[in-house]
């Protein structure tokens, strides 16, 4: 996969934080993953129907990231044409491509609008059959939830994109500053509940706390056990505990 950094901001921007050489080299990818994607279309187009994984390759290539970013842009860029289905207009929306007039065209994909359309369908099926969960799937205000002891869900954003699966996403929260949502610290001590890992988060790498509903049977399986472990510990007489027995 091709792993240049997808620079998050416009050219004016980066030359503000004298950070053109990432902007370059990101502007340039994303001029190859138009190109891409163009190819990919001309090759799997019969003049009748898209074959169903065109756009696998595309993301094999330049990932889910810069492909969802050059198909937002375009899909901005061309808000105007009534040959994009209103639910890949909306879906475009929730991208942030920072205004850059002099740049923003030249990764703007120029296949048919009909037939691009049904390439944005098969990039958007690729990314849901992973399964990652999203705010949607979070219950409680984010802003004002307390997250001791609660299921998080790490954001895709934080993690690499070999790394994207639920299993890398759903954290136990056991304590730390960042479990409370006005505290100045911002660090969570979780544990992974797909490998068992514990390390620190920062509080705004998570999306929310999932609604466990959604809880997946191998997560609860292992949240169960977490639960239990932390119990036994609370349980447990402590030193002075012993002390005040004796």
């Amino acid at each position: 996969m091709n792993e240049t950094y997808l620079y998050p901001w416009s050219a004016r921007d980066a030359g503000e934080r004298g950070e053109l050489a990432m902007w370059r080299a990101s502007h340039q990818a994303n001029i190859a993953c138009k190109q891409a994607i163009e190819a990919a279309i001309r090759q799997d187009f019969d003049g009748m129907r898209l074959k169903p994984d065109c756009a696998e390759s595309v993301i094999a290539e330049y990932g889910f990231r810069r492909v969802n970013f050059v198909l937002a842009n375009t899909l901005q860029e061309k808000d105007y044409d009534g040959r994009f289905s209103p639910a890949n207009k909306e879906w475009a929306k929730q991208f942030f491509v920072p205004p850059d007039d002099g740049h923003n065209p030249s990764f703007c994909v120029e296949s048919h609008p009909a037939v691009l359309d049904g390439f944005i369908d098969e990039a958007r099926q690729a990314y849901q059959a992973l399964g990652l969960f999203g705010p949607e799937y979070c219950a409680g205000d984010r802003w004002e939830l307390d997250y001791t002891g609660k299921v998080l869900v790490l954001s895709p954003d934080t993690l690499k994109e070999s790394c994207w699966s639920q299993q890398n996403q759903l954290w136990y929260a056991h304590d730390g500053f960042g479990c409370s949502p006005h505290a100045i610290g911002r660090s969570i001590r979780c544990t992974c509940l797909g490998d068992g890992e514990m390390t620190r988060w920062n509080r705004t790498e998570f999306v929310g706390a999932l609604d466990e509903r959604y809880l997946p049977d191998w997560a609860a399986q292992k949240l169960a056990e977490l639960r239990g472990q932390e119990q036994e510990q609370s349980d447990s007489p402590t030193i002075g505990d012993m002390e005040l027995l004796r």
